[in-house]
């Protein structure tokens, strides 16, 4: 075919147009807009609520509106969905959320999934931090308590707002003298409360402590002071008489129930200090002749007390039962250490008695001369003899009245006696012990075989008090 000039234009415009459409082809679709989501919670008290906020804008800082954002929660380890809340104009939400006392459960995420227009984002996870409130920590209850007996204080641990605090409370305890001590722990439940016992052996004061939670204070509570009184009665002395010259250690609380008399060979501790004062080469009895006894007694202040004492084998048991006999009557006795524990006495050849009766002590074997006899061996060196409440009940020697002369005219109904009516003459004398001197030594008894004969009576003393 043969076109002409105007031919050959047209064609060349036809071919032109048809080839740009070709290459231009169907428009495409514009891509997402690119977004940014933030999250942040202000600090509260637990149990209140505070809020969330969020904001959704653009890469370029509009703001994304109408926009659904899905808010999860941290709970016991895992994420849960809490709510889904939509933008407004400025691409702002809030969402309030009520805190937990957990502080890992105060922690938040945010979702937004995105649209055809933009695309989706996260923010945190976040943490809202627990404000503390404070805590109100107390501990009460009885303000006495007898010996022995069981003590209950009630402990509770709330806000000053009244809410309970459910943890764990470390107890403390202080005695006369010393320093605060933890004795325990209890934990509070639901209520804020909980119930710490005890069997405390002396005046005491409390105080309860707790470390501070994630959403109260660390405190300390008042003071609580609990008196401790005797499950006995009271020694009442007559006005005037004269204490004591020499004091003693108070002796240990009384083990188990009853007198709980352990009868023993002496062992090696005691046998060690007793030699050299209370036995010594030449005594008329050795180790194997001698036991070691313990025994429960009531003290002047009304108390159970753990004594002991040092007696021939043939004379322990008697010995050991009268004072039982005594305890079961509440009938005291001042204090009952061996003698040994005053030391040694050149004027008496043996342990100090003059020591050991200015202290009131009851006390057994001690192997010496008599008080104020020198020479004179003593029916206390064969542990067959016993010295009981010794400054209440005094011994009238040759030479002089010991420890004291004021009690020596003077009865007491439970501690001294003068006469064998008296209920501790009689249950000595039930017991094979017999009141041998009467008022010359009130203090002494001394044991005697069944027939009634006594089991020794030393060289001197059949016509003489011997203490």
């Amino acid at each position: 075919m043969h076109l002409g000039p105007l031919g050959r234009h047209a064609l060349a415009l036809l071919l032109a147009v048809g080839l740009a459409a070709g290459l231009v082809g169907p428009a495409r679709a514009a891509e997402p807009v690119g977004t940014t989501l933030a999250l942040a919670g202000s600090p509260a008290y637990a149990d209140t609520d505070t809020p969330l906020t969020l904001d959704l804008l653009q890469a370029d800082g509009a703001p994304v509106a109408a926009a659904s954002v899905l808010v999860e929660r941290r709970s016991a380890g895992a994420w849960v969905s809490l709510a889904s809340v939509t933008t407004d104009d400025a691409g702002h939400a809030e969402l309030p959320v009520t805190l937990s006392r957990t502080t890992a459960d105060n922690t938040f995420r945010a979702t937004y999934a995105g649209d055809e227009l933009h695309t989706g984002s996260t923010a945190g996870p976040v943490a809202v931090a627990l404000e503390r409130r404070t805590s109100v920590l107390r501990i009460g209850g009885p303000s006495t308590v007898v010996d022995e007996q069981q003590l209950s204080l009630d402990v509770r641990w709330r806000t000053a707002g009244g809410d309970p605090v459910a943890g764990r409370v470390r107890i403390y305890r202080k005695v006369a003298g010393g320093a605060w001590r933890k004795v325990g722990s209890v934990v509070t439940g639901d209520d804020g409360r909980a119930t710490y016992t005890s069997r405390p052996r002396s005046d005491t004061r409390w105080q309860a402590r707790v470390d501070r939670l994630s959403w109260v204070t660390s405190d300390r509570s008042p003071a609580h002071a609990v008196d401790n009184l005797p499950p006995g009665e009271r020694v009442v002395l007559p006005r005037g008489a004269p204490r004591p010259r020499v004091r003693v250690p108070v002796q240990p609380h009384a083990v188990g129930d009853g007198p709980n008399i352990v009868v023993r060979r002496v062992p090696n501790g005691v046998w060690s200090q007793m030699t050299g004062r209370t036995w010594h080469q030449g005594c008329p009895v050795g180790r194997a002749s001698l036991r070691y006894v313990r025994i429960n007694y009531w003290d002047y202040s009304g108390y159970r007390r753990r004594g002991e004492f040092v007696a021939n084998a043939d004379a322990a048991g008697r010995i050991a039962g009268a004072l039982a006999e005594m305890y079961n009557a509440q009938l005291p006795i001042r204090s009952m250490y061996r003698a040994d524990r005053f030391g040694w006495s050149a004027r008496l050849g043996g342990a100090n008695d003059y020591r050991s009766m200015a202290a009131g002590n009851t006390s057994v074997f001690n192997c010496r001369d008599v008080v104020n006899s020198p020479g004179v061996r003593s029916p206390h060196s064969y542990g067959r003899a016993l010295d009981l409440n010794t400054w209440e009940n005094p011994y009238r020697s040759a030479r002089g009245t010991v420890p004291n002369t004021w009690w020596q005219p003077h009865e007491h109904p439970r501690v001294a006696w003068r006469s064998r009516s008296h209920r501790v003459v009689a249950i000595m004398a039930r017991h094979g012990l017999r009141w041998t001197y009467g008022l010359g030594d009130t203090q002494h008894f001394d044991a005697v075989a069944g027939n009634g004969r006594f089991l020794a009576r030393p060289t001197g003393c059949e016509s003489e008090v011997c203490e």
